[in-house]
């Protein structure tokens, strides 16, 4: 007999406020997609870094015949250095850091070179004379790369070390930003979702403030009177968070698997998997805004 009751007063008061649920239910759709995009792109930022980082390497250029650096004032890097390089590389010091290192010859970096670049006329006027040899250092962590670099700076040979992490790390950094910028938009419709839920709770409750009345003469406990109202708001978030994460997920399947993946395969993306595993939370959240928001707002403003 309850239940039934709480329902008929559900049915009614999501019928005689339609505009306002439909109201409710829009701002949650925009406040948790963009929470989920927010997610998402942390989720994209891990996956990213774990396939770049994979990839990065420390490039330690070697002095050459024609280097006009002033590290190299001593001529072309001898067998020697080379080998003092290498040795250090391979010492105690880095053991640590260091996974892999390879030697890469004039010829070697002259073919990457015109591999990189056949399309170009730059590859038509360099030789193999022109290209530097170098050392290519794998690290255990790419996010220790200074370590190497601290270690090798000023050894004689060397013209110079690059490290393909400082632009990682730029790209990386924008890529945050953006992340950020996404939860601080969820974080202000959220705080609008609570107030259109807050407002719509109090409206409702002041619509009907002659059946709550009734109730209360009655002998019906708050919970009983205010559970309606709160369920009401529940249902509307529920049908936010749906319609949220149907967009998160066809968001992902079609337009990042679908389109972004199949053009720039040269990283990995999230996937419809990644998605589905935001879905609970999107829920979750979009339900307790909604119940608590609507308890505390009863709490307040209806008597009873």
């Amino acid at each position: 007999m309850r239940l039934q009751f709480i329902f008929d007063e559900i049915v009614i008061g999501l019928r005689r406020n339609v505009a306002m649920a439909v109201s409710v239910v829009l701002v949650t759709v925009v406040s948790l997609f963009l929470l989920g995009l927010g997610f998402l792109a942390q989720k994209q930022v891990d996956t990213m870094k774990d396939y770049w980082y994979e990839k990065v390497q420390v490039s330690i250029f070697l002095c050459g015949a024609e280097s006009d650096s002033i590290a190299c004032t001593d001529g072309a890097v001898s067998q020697i250095q080379k080998d003092q390089i290498k040795a250090t590389l391979a010492s105690p010091q880095l053991a640590g850091y260091v996974k892999r290192v390879y030697f890469e010859s004039k010829q070697e970096a002259f073919n990457r070179f015109k591999t990189q670049f056949k399309d170009s006329v730059l590859s038509e006027n360099v030789t193999v004379d022109q290209m530097p040899e170098s050392y290519r250092v794998q690290l255990k962590n790419p996010e220790q790369y200074q370590v190497v670099a601290q270690v090798l700076t000023d050894k004689p040979g060397i013209e110079s070390i690059e490290d393909q992490n400082q632009v990682l790390d730029r790209l990386f950094s924008l890529l945050n930003r953006l992340k950020y910028y996404s939860w601080m938009l969820a974080g202000v419709t959220l705080i609008c979702s609570v107030l259109l839920v807050a407002t719509t709770i109090r409206l409702t409750a002041f619509t009907r403030r002659r059946e709550t009345g009734i109730m209360r003469l009655v002998g019906a406990s708050n919970f009983f009177i205010q559970l309606p109202f709160i369920l009401e708001s529940m249902i509307a978030a529920a049908i936010g968070a749906t319609l949220a994460s149907v967009a998160l997920i066809s968001l992902t399947h079609f337009e990042i698997q679908g389109r972004l993946a199949q053009s720039l395969r040269f990283v990995n993306y999230v996937t419809t998997g990644d998605a589905l595993l935001i879905v609970p939370w999107l829920f979750v959240i979009g339900l307790a805004i909604a119940g608590v928001s609507s308890f505390l707002a009863l709490m307040k403003y209806l008597k009873v």
